[in-house]
C-alpha cells in the first residue's frame, strides 16, 4: 500500500507560525502534524505501506530530508513531489501520479483522527466522515435510502449532507483514480473557485458504478489556525498520555511543578513555574518564573514571567511579562516587564 500526502498549502490561517514553517511541520505533542498523520496510518492498517508520497511546494531541501527520514522510521520509501500552483485537490495528487498504483490511501496534512480505520478492500474505496454543524465549508457526501453514498459536492451553499469528508481516503486501484483525474486535468473540469476538486473524480468514478463505503471518525482534529492547533495539542497529550510520561533526563527542573499530560522535550529548562496540563514545550525551551497551562511552545524559545493559556509559540521566540492567550511566532520578543523604559 501507499500513502499519498499532499501538503503544498503555506497555512496562511496559521500565521505567524507558518511564515518560516510550513504548516504540517508545525510540532504537536513532540512531533510534526504530518509525521502523526503518517504514523497513526501506518499503525492503524492491516496493509504494509511500501512508500509514502509526499505533495509539497517550495519549502527547501531541509525540509525535503525531514520528510524522506519519516518515511524512512516508517519502513517505506519516501518520495517528494511538487505542486506549485494551488489550483485545487485533484491538481495536488496529480502530481504525484507516478505513485498512483495499488492500494492508495490519501491524506491530506491538515487534520489528525481518531477512527476505525479498516481498509474495506471489498468495496472500491473509503471516504472517512465527520457530521459537522456547518457542511457549507467542507466536502459532502449524500447517501441514499440504504446508506451507500450517492453524491459527492464540494461545499455546497445549499444544505445536501452533514457529513463531511476529513480528507483521507482510501482507493483499492490507485490507477482507476489517476485516470479519472487525468480526465479532469485534460478536460480542464474545473470546481468551486476555479480549481480541480477530488470531489469530481470520486463522483465521476461513483456513477461509472465504482463502489464507496463509510469511514466513521471518532474524532476529527483540525489544524488550521492557532486555536484549534493548541486545543489539538492538547486532546493528543491525552490521548497519548504514556507516551508523554516520561521527563527527559537532559531537562532541567528546579523548583517546579508538571502537571500532565505534557510534552518536555530535550534540554529544557524549567526554573520555579508551574507547567500544564496540556503543554508541549519543545527542545531548548526555557521556562522561568510562569504559570502555563494549555499551550503549545516550540524550540528553544524563552519564558519569564508568563501567566499563558491557550497560547502559542514559535522557535527562538522570547517572551518577558504577563499576559493570556497569544500567538507568537518565530523569533519574536515580547517584554512586558520593560514597556515603561
Amino acid at each position: 500500500m501507499k500513502i499519498i500526502i499532499p501538503m503544498a498549502g503555506r497555512g496562511s490561517r496559521l500565521r505567524p507560525h507558518t511564515l518560516t514553517v510550513p504548516k504540517p511541520l508545525i510540532p504537536i505533542g513532540g512531533k510534526p502534524i504530518v509525521q502523526r498523520l503518517a504514523e497513526d496510518i501506518t499503525k492503524l492498517s492491516d496493509q504494509k505501506v511500501e512508500e509514502i508520497a509526499f505533495i509539497i511546494g517550495d519549502f527547501g531541501a531541509e525540509v525535503e530530508q525531514q520528510l524522506l527520514g519519516i518515511a524512512e522510521t516508517l519502513g517505506a520509501k519516501g518520495s517528494i513531489y511538487h505542486q506549485d500552483e494551488p489550483l485545487g485537490t485533484a491538481h495536488a495528487i496529480w502530481m504525484a501520479k507516478d505513485s498512483l498504483s495499488g492500494p492508495v490511501v490519501v491524506a491530506f496534512a491538515d487534520t489528525l483522527f481518531r477512527a476505525n480505520f479498516h481498509l474495506d478492500t471489498n468495496s472500491d474505496g473509503v471516504v472517512w466522515v465527520k457530521k459537522v454543524e456547518d457542511p457549507s465549508a467542507f466536502g459532502v457526501v449524500k447517501l441514499d435510502a440504504y446508506g451507500v453514498i450517492e453524491d459527492f459536492v464540494e461545499k455546497p451553499k445549499e444544505f445536501v449532507s452533514d457529513l463531511a469528508i476529513i480528507g483521507i481516503y482510501f482507493f483499492k486501484d490507485g490507477e482507476g483514480l489517476r485516470e479519472e483525474i487525468r480526465h479532469i486535468m485534460e478536460n480542464d473540469i474545473r470546481g468551486n473557485g476555479g480549481e480541480y476538486q477530488l470531489t469530481d473524480a470520486l463522483e465521476n468514478m461513483r456513477a461509472k458504478g465504482k463502489k464507496f463505503t463509510l469511514g466513521p471518525v471518532d474524532e476529527w482534529m483540525d489544524c488550521g489556525n492557532k486555536a484549534v492547533t493548541v486545543q489539538t495539542n492538547g486532546k493528543i497529550l491525552g490521548y497519548e498520555k504514556e507516551e508523554f510520561a516520561n521527563i527527559p533526563s537532559s531537562a532541567k527542573i528546579t523548583n517546579s511543578l508538571i502537571i500532565p499530560p505534557c510534552f518536555i522535550g530535550e534540554n529544557v529548562v524549567i526554573e520555579n513555574s508551574k507547567i500544564g496540563p496540556f503543554v508541549s514545550l519543545g527542545n531548548g525551551t526555557k521556562i522561568v518564573n510562569s504559570n502555563i497551562d494549555n499551550s503549545l511552545i516550540q524550540e528553544n524559545s524563552v519564558i519569564d514571567h508568563g501567566n499563558l493559556t491557550g497560547s502559542m509559540i514559535g522557535n527562538h521566540a522570547e517572551y518577558y511579562g504577563v499576559s493570556r492567550n497569544i500567538s507568537l511566532g518565530d523569533y519574536s520578543v515580547l517584554d512586558f516587564k520593560n514597556k515603561d523604559e
